[in-house]
């Protein structure tokens, strides 16, 4: 720079109103604390460059640019305010970094009445982000025209009026998880930089092998800092500690913004694992709190499979595996790495086919999928990138599948969460191979009840049933693979349970209730003894429950309850119709949908529909269209990132946005009701009855075309507005089907799968009995008929609550079909109906649950 920078004329940006920037409805820029400048009220959509420059950032999301003038101004632009969080709806950028632009050139178009919408205003600024630089700026006001009219005169200061920072301490921070729901965007920025250009010191952000100057807007925003990002401060100069306290507390404490505390950690973790960390971060308000059943022997957790189970506790430890980071010789590395691929892969098929002979085909492709990912050209991609640049093998692996399962369990949702254990498990058993620094397996004795943080899909598949009685995991959830094991495998299993399940000394001796998702401490010989009396009466009482499965489910004044199975596939069918189902009331079709790279044909579709309907000929198949979104993403039909996924583009709004997809799957169906099954069809999601009908008429424009007969119409009643408006939506619908797992949690606004709130997510709370109740109502009274096809069909204490609400259909898990209909002649009607109106009377569902004791025989 010379001894004085010359003088440079900005040119707008945008046409609209010139407003001073202390007036802008944001503190952060109203204070100058992103830099000097001005605002603009838009009136065009096209935002220009400013001025001659090079392109120094273009914000992921889009809505913000920044050019670099030739005397070195920043020239920083936010299109809107709050536009953040809008993820680049709405924006197109037509630049990159590093290219040179002239004055006028189009940067990024937008929609203004998207934003408008969306945003919390038009108002855009133009700010100096290096205005600690500036020597004068000199704003117009009024209305100006994009790329002709000035907007305003910047000075740059002379060189020699910089300073250096003199001292020579050096100051580094703990590791910090960023808090902020979008990242270090432009508002937490610039309140960093402010509060670092406070000290003397050179100060740096970094994250992993990247750094950024902590005084430069510009520099910070260019690293796309996200949450759960983990940062170091590092600091040289003559208050380097000072400067480094101050802003390891401001980043923790959300630089100005609302946010949710992430764990703090010590300056030795340099992992690049924020999952991990998080994972590992202790809890100490957890360890300290009181027992959540109040019963210090008394373990409380989220049933994960059902059963009882008693045995000695054995604690799973996990040793970590140390690696070397480089090798000197790339080819070597590359071979060992394939090797040990290839090693996996002989261990992953011989787990897949003793699955297949041992429980059910379907969860061995659990461990089919572990073989994909083996072969993800984007995993191995990046393992070998680390291998050229002289890396380990054992290293550049390690890197590979821990930041694979990052990109998951960033996601936030309790079923991809457990996609990324599943990556973390087959990234594991290459690892292994790799080092040779295997888990030991550890000899287990008859009678063993297993506690751990986690276990994995490959830990749970080889449980020997004959010595594990049982097992709880602090971790997880009900959906996760390692449950859909446990219930497979017939073992008893908690998740979720309290974190002082892991101080239980080695050999004590418990009882695991998976069905109550509890674990009992203290026990005597004589509960022992009453225990396993409990387990023979039970074994029994099935025998006979399975001898009368083919019996109506009639209560003992002959009404009649239709008993069905909820299945997910062809197999299931079979089971099904052996159990005594009277038919299917929910088939899960995503099944066919999901861990594919493309979506299945009609072809596919209407064949195996129609396969389904032949093992129960004559019977209904209930069949749901394609319930994906939320917690079951398709990797063939990208759906862009939700803050809240469950309340987002999920079940029947899928199908209504991209249509396509709904009218193949409903001339599959169609072709399957030509070829003779009786198939009735339910829409999943409906909120409102305008959904409902959208639905229904793509569903009948095809049957018009098709010439096919009349199909009944459904829809789910699992969002509280449906029950709400029963009456309405019973006018146009033919029958409903109650998906009590999301009407529960939505109506207590509780996450079913959330480890500390699922035992309070009981779908026997009046709240939601009141519903179903209204539901019932309305259906009998358009002569409609009601199903369950939630959870709660299968409970046995709420099976007469639901036949006296005027249920007439339960659809049940296909183990719990004998059971079910065993429960249902042991009532009457108007018992039935008895204990329904004094369910609706209680205060909570513990109280409900009261009026039916559990046999325990």
């Amino acid at each position: 720079m010379n001894a004085q920078a010359a003088s440079v004329t900005l040119v707008a940006p945008l046409s609209g109103v010139v407003i001073p920037i202390e007036t802008v409805p944001d503190p952060v820029f109203a204070r100058k604390m992103v830099g000097d400048g001005v605002s603009i009220d838009p009136v065009s959509n096209q935002l220009v460059s400013p001025c001659d420059g090079e392109v120094a950032l273009v914000h992921a999301t889009k809505h913000a640019v920044t050019i670099r003038h030739g005397n070195g101004a920043e020239v920083l632009m936010h299109i809107g305010l709050d536009t953040v969080s809008m993820e680049g709806d709405g924006f197109t950028s037509h630049v990159n970094v590093g290219q040179q632009v002239k004055a006028g050139d189009p940067l990024i178009s937008f929609d203004l009445d998207e934003v408008a919408t969306k945003a919390k205003s038009l108002l855009t600024q133009v700010v100096i982000s290096n205005s600690d630089q500036l020597d004068g700026f000199e704003p117009v006001s009024g209305f100006v025209t994009a790329g002709t009219d000035a907007l305003a005169t910047l000075t740059m200061k002379a060189a020699d009026a910089e300073t250096e920072a003199e001292g020579g301490h050096h100051a580094v921070s703990n590791a910090i998880l960023i808090p902020n729901p979008t990242g270090l965007h432009a508002r937490p920025t610039a309140t960093l930089v402010n509060l670092a250009k406070k000290y003397d010191s050179k100060i740096m952000l970094k994250r992993g092998d990247d750094q950024a100057n902590a005084k430069s807007v510009i520099a910070i925003l260019g690293m796309a800092v996200l949450r759960g990002d983990k940062v170091q401060i590092i600091a040289h100069g003559p208050d380097a500690a000072d400067a480094v306290a101050a802003l390891e507390e401001a980043i923790l404490d959300g630089l100005g913004e609302e946010v949710s505390p992430l764990p703090r950690h010590s300056a030795e973790d340099h992992s690049d694992e924020p999952e991990a960390a998080l994972a590992a971060a202790p809890e100490p308000a957890l360890e300290a709190a009181a027992p959540r059943s109040g019963d210090p022997n008394l373990l409380v957790g989220v049933s994960a499979s059902p059963g009882l189970g008693i045995g000695q506790i054995v604690q799973i430890r996990r040793n970590e595996i140390t690696v070397v980071e480089d090798a000197p010789d790339k080819h070597k590395e590359l071979r060992k790495l394939n090797s040990a691929i290839d090693r996996s892969l002989v261990d992953l098929q011989a787990l897949q086919s003793k699955l297949e002979a041992d429980a059910d085909a379907d969860k061995a492709a659990i461990f089919a999928a572990h073989q994909e990912l083996l072969a993800d050209p984007d995993l191995l991609d990046l393992a070998t990138s680390a291998i050229d640049k002289g890396k380990s093998a054992a290293f550049a692996w390690q890197k590979a599948y821990n930041a694979f399962a990052d990109q998951l369990a960033g996601l936030a949702n309790e079923v991809l969460a457990g996609r990324a254990a599943d990556v973390r498990d087959v990234g594991m058993r290459v690892l292994e191979e790799l080092t040779g620094q295997r888990s030991e397996q550890q000899e287990l004795a008859e009678g063993t009840i297993l506690i751990a943080e986690d276990l994995t899909p490959s830990d749970t598949a080889q449980l020997d049933r004959n010595k594990v009685a049982g097992f709880a995991t602090t971790n997880g959830g009900a959906s996760s693979h390692v449950a859909i094991l446990a219930r497979s495998l017939d073992i008893p299993a908690i998740a979720g349970i309290e974190a002082r399940a892991l101080n239980i000394a080695e050999g004590t001796r418990v009882i695991l209730d998976g069905t109550r998702g509890t674990l009992r401490m203290g026990v005597t010989e004589d509960e022992v003894a009453e225990i396993r009396a409990r387990q023979v009466r039970i074994a029994e009482r099935k025998q006979q429950e399975q001898a009368r499965a083919h019996e109506p489910a009639r209560t003992t004044d002959g009404h009649e309850v239709d008993v069905v199975a909820n299945i997910g596939g062809l197999s299931d069918a079979r089971d099904a119709a052996g159990k005594g189902a009277e038919g299917v009331g929910l088939l899960r079709s995503e099944f066919l949908f999901l861990g594919r790279n493309t979506a299945p044909s009609e072809e596919e579709q209407a064949q195996i529909y129609t396969d389904i309907a032949r093992e129960m000929p004559g019977r209904p198949l209930v069949i749901r269209t394609l319930d994906v979104g939320g917690d079951k993403p398709l990797a063939y039909l990208p759906i862009a990132p939700e803050e809240n996924p469950f309340l987002g583009l999920r079940g029947v709004r899928v199908g209504l946005d991209r249509p396509e997809i709904l009218r193949t799957q409903t001339r599959a169906i169609l072709r399957a009701v030509d070829a003779g099954a009786q198939i009735h069809v339910m829409f999943p999601m409906i909120a409102t009855l305008s959904d409902y009908l959208r639905a229904k008429e793509i569903f009948e424009a095809e049957r018009a075309k098709m010439g096919v007969s009349q199909v009944p119409l459904g829809v789910m009643v699992e969002v509280p507005s449906v029950a709400v408006m029963a009456d309405q939506f019973a006018r146009e619908v033919d029958f409903f089907s109650v998906g009590t797992n999301d009407l529960t949690q939505y109506t207590l606004a509780m996450d079913r799968g959330h480890p500390m709130l699922a035992a309070q997510v009981d779908a026997l709370n009046p709240a939601v009995l009141a519903l179903i109740g209204r539901a019932a109502e309305a259906a009998h009274k358009y002569d409609r008929w009601i199903g369950i096809c939630g959870g709660v069909a299968s409970d046995p204490q709420a099976i007469p609550l639901l036949v006296g609400l005027g249920v007439d259909e339960l659809s049940c898990s296909i183990p719990a079909i004998p059971s079910v209909k065993a429960q249902v002649r042991s009532y009457s009607l108007e018992q039935c109906k008895d204990l329904a109106a004094s369910a609706l009377r209680k205060d909570t569902a513990a109280d409900v649950r009261d009026l039916v004791p559990l046999d325990e025989d």
